[in-house]
C-alpha cells in the first residue's frame, strides 16, 4: 500500500528554495522505454532507444534502466506506481545518478524491494568523494497492496535523506532485478504525495460509500 505523506506540494516547493535547483524537480521516468538505458534522458539527450526528456542536467550510468508496467505494454512486474507507468531499476551493477552542478538540502524517492537495498549520496561524480549519507531500505514489495491487482512489486514506500554539503551523485544499489525506484525528488527529504491509480480511487470510493450506508443504518436504529 502506498504510504500517505502529509507533506503538501506547497511545503515541498518551499523546501526546494535552499536547493541547487531553482524549482521542484521530480524524475518520474515517464517516456523512457522499458529496459532502455536512461543515460542522458534528463540531460538534454536521449535514452538508449532515442526517447528524449527534460534537461535537468542529470545523467545516469549505463546500468540504470527504465521499466514500464506490463499493463501498459511493458515488461515490468509492477503495480501501484506512484505516478504513471514507468519506474527505474537495474539488472547489473547499480543505478548511478550524476548531477555535475550539484544539489543540496536533501532528496527523496519511492521504492519497492523484494530484498533489502541501500542508497548512498556522494560529493563527487560516479559515487566518488565524500559519502554524505546512506538510506537503508527494507524488503516490502508485496505488503498490504491495494488498487492495481497485477504486478508483485505493488507496495511503494517513501524514503529520503537530508544532508550537509553539496552532492553530485547517488548510488541506488541492492540485489539486481529485485528493487525499483520512482519519483526521485531533489531538494526535499520527502517526495510529493503519490497519484493513486484509477483502481485505487474506485476502492476508496467503495469504502466511503460503505461508511455512509453504515451511518444511515445507525441513525435509523437511533
Amino acid at each position: 500500500m502506498l504510504n500517505k505523506n502529509k507533506v503538501t506540494l506547497a511545503l515541498a516547493s518551499a523546501m526546494f528554495a535552499g536547493s541547487a535547483f531553482a524549482a521542484p524537480v521530480v524524475l518520474d521516468f515517464e517516456g523512457i522505454g522499458t529496459q532502455a538505458q536512461i543515460l542522458d534522458f534528463y540531460n538534454g539527450g536521449t535514452d538508449s532507444e532515442g526517447n528524449s526528456g527534460t534537461n535537468y542536467g542529470i545523467s545516469f550510468g549505463p546500468d540504470a534502466l527504465g521499466l514500464v508496467d506490463e499493463d501498459a505494454g511493458g515488461t515490468g512486474n509492477i503495480a501501484n506506481e506512484p505516478s504513471g507507468e514507468t519506474v527505474m531499476f537495474f539488472l547489473t551493477g547499480s543505478a548511478i545518478l550524476n548531477n555535475a552542478a550539484g544539489f543540496d538540502t536533501g532528496f527523496s524517492f519511492y521504492y519497492s524491494a523484494a530484498y533489502s537495498a541501500s542508497v548512498d549520496v556522494y560529493s563527487g561524480l560516479n559515487a566518488t568523494g565524500t559519502l554524505l549519507g546512506t538510506i537503508h531500505l527494507s524488503a516490502q514489495h508485496t505488503s498490504n497492496c491495494v488498487g492495481d491487482p497485477y504486478g508483485q512489486y505493488c507496495n511503494y514506500t517513501a524514503a529520503g535523506l537530508s544532508f550537509d554539503g553539496e552532492a553530485r551523485s547517488i548510488d541506488f544499489s541492492g540485489t539486481a532485478n529485485y528493487v525499483v525506484f520512482d519519483n526521485i525528488t531533489f531538494g526535499a527529504a520527502t517526495p510529493p504525495p503519490p497519484v493513486p491509480e484509477p483502481g485505487t480511487y474506485a476502492m476508496l470510493g467503495l469504502g466511503l460509500a460503505g461508511m455512509a450506508a453504515y451511518r444511515r443504518l445507525a441513525n435509523r436504529k437511533a
